[in-house]
């Protein structure tokens, strides 16, 4: 059951925001959540993500996570236009920059979101003490227990997630769809800024006056762990910068 109270100013037509009101959701299965990803994505694919995000809201109520890299505040608030007091999820496997950990502060000091630390078991010291520095010598390994493992368990009570996947970003994301089933977690996979340029990431910025990472001001416009991430230069693909000089794109969350 929900109420709703007017949206702020919209990318499209905005739909009114959806407030939970901390009743039960029925859990759904597999089988179901697959047809509703299936139909959803013939559905809403190239509409105004605020529609899906609607959808989203009032089909699945709290079973709604959204994960965040902390670039920029530009999903958190976008969903919680629709969604307010969402969970975002943002994943802290002990290697961020100091300016990711304080932009995480930032949006959840100002946006009505509640953001959800996910760490690995192992502090940063205990795990190189037991594994030796993984980032350096396997970083699909240190990717996997400390970013991806973590991440899953924290998703299990969740049947939908909504990611800032945009298949501008490179090539392993050129066929992301609006909408689109996650076989290997079993859920909804959402990706509202999918068709976004970064001309369309910055000009809603610049509209809604939100903060971003100030790492993107000095040349990281993908930022991860600070081990594992350098600076681009102009014209460069804006993830060369992730695990430069390896062959590694992507640290298995979205793979």
């Amino acid at each position: 059951m929900t109420c709703t109270i007017e949206a702020g100013p919209a990318t499209g037509a905005a739909p009114t925001a959806t407030v939970d009101l901390g009743l039960p959701v029925r859990r759904r299965d597999r089988e179901e959540l697959r047809r509703l990803a299936q139909r959803a994505a013939v559905e809403f694919e190239g509409r105004d993500p605020l529609l899906v995000l609607d959808w989203v809201a009032r089909t699945f109520g709290r079973r709604v996570a959204v994960t965040s890299s902390m670039t920029d505040a530009v999903l958190p608030h976008l969903v919680s236009r629709v969604k307010p007091g969402v969970d975002v999820l943002f994943v802290d496997p002990g290697y961020h920059f100091a300016e990711t950990l304080g932009t995480r502060d930032a949006v959840e000091a100002t946006l009505p979101v509640n953001v959800v630390t996910v760490r690995p078991e192992l502090t940063r010291a205990a795990h190189e003490a037991r594994y030796g520095e993984l980032w350096r010598t396997d970083p699909d390994l240190c990717c996997a227990m400390r970013k991806v493992g973590p991440l899953e368990r924290a998703m299990q009570d969740y049947d939908v997630w909504v990611t800032g996947v945009r298949r501008e970003e490179s090539a392993t994301r050129r066929d992301a769809r609006l909408v689109e089933w996650d076989e290997r977690r079993g859920k909804i996979k959402v990706n509202p800024l999918v068709a976004w340029t970064q001309f369309d990431v910055d000009r809603y910025i610049d509209w809604f006056d939100l903060l971003v990472n100030p790492l993107t001001q000095m040349g990281y416009p993908s930022i991860g762990c600070e081990t594992c991430t350098r600076a681009v230069a102009p014209g460069e693909d804006p993830r060369a910068g992730r695990w430069a000089g390896r062959s590694k794109t992507e640290c298995g969350i979205h793979a």
